[in-house]
């Protein structure tokens, strides 16, 4: 059964994405590359391979939140807010960017919390832990590999 609260959130983060690609011209590519992975999601709901869904609901956000915390996006997302709520001096504005950031980064962690409790709801107990993992682990490890790459080479670009 579809869990539409899942696949409704998963295209959130995808439009998320989308709304950074525009915010950010110089990484369209790489943030509608980012946005796949939720789109694919989605198309695993619509076909009832929710197993892999809810766990790459609980892994690709997961990779996406260290991968942030380790670039300090994620800081600077939370200065943003910081920043909007208490701004230090008049003449500051935020950043879109940041804001964005700190809204996916909320949906990200409801995303995980979601897809636990559709997994363990579903299919804990039933012995296919380990290998949808590896398998969804082995999916996100390529996924966010390219992005990085890519990321990588595009910065060394600039």
């Amino acid at each position: 059964m579809v869990h539409r609260g899942i696949a409704t959130l998963a295209g959130l983060l995808a439009f998320c994405y989308f709304l950074l690609s525009h915010l950010e011209p110089e990484f369209f590519l790489l943030h509608l590359y980012q946005s796949l992975i939720y789109l694919v999601i989605i198309l695993m709901l619509f076909y009832l391979e929710d197993q892999y869904a809810y766990m790459l609901g609980m892994i690709a956000p997961s990779v996406w939140i260290i991968l942030s915390l380790s670039t300090g996006l994620m800081g600077m997302a939370l200065r943003q807010v910081w920043w909007l709520v208490r701004p230090p001096y008049p003449e500051h504005r935020t950043d879109a960017v940041g804001i964005m950031a700190a809204i996916t980064a909320v949906m990200a962690v409801l995303m995980i919390g979601f897809c636990a409790q559709r997994w363990k709801r579903e299919f804990a107990g039933l012995g296919k832990g380990w290998h949808t993992f590896g398998v969804s682990f082995g999916i996100i490890v390529v996924y966010y590999g390219v992005l990085v790459f890519w990321f990588t080479r595009l910065i060394g670009q600039h």
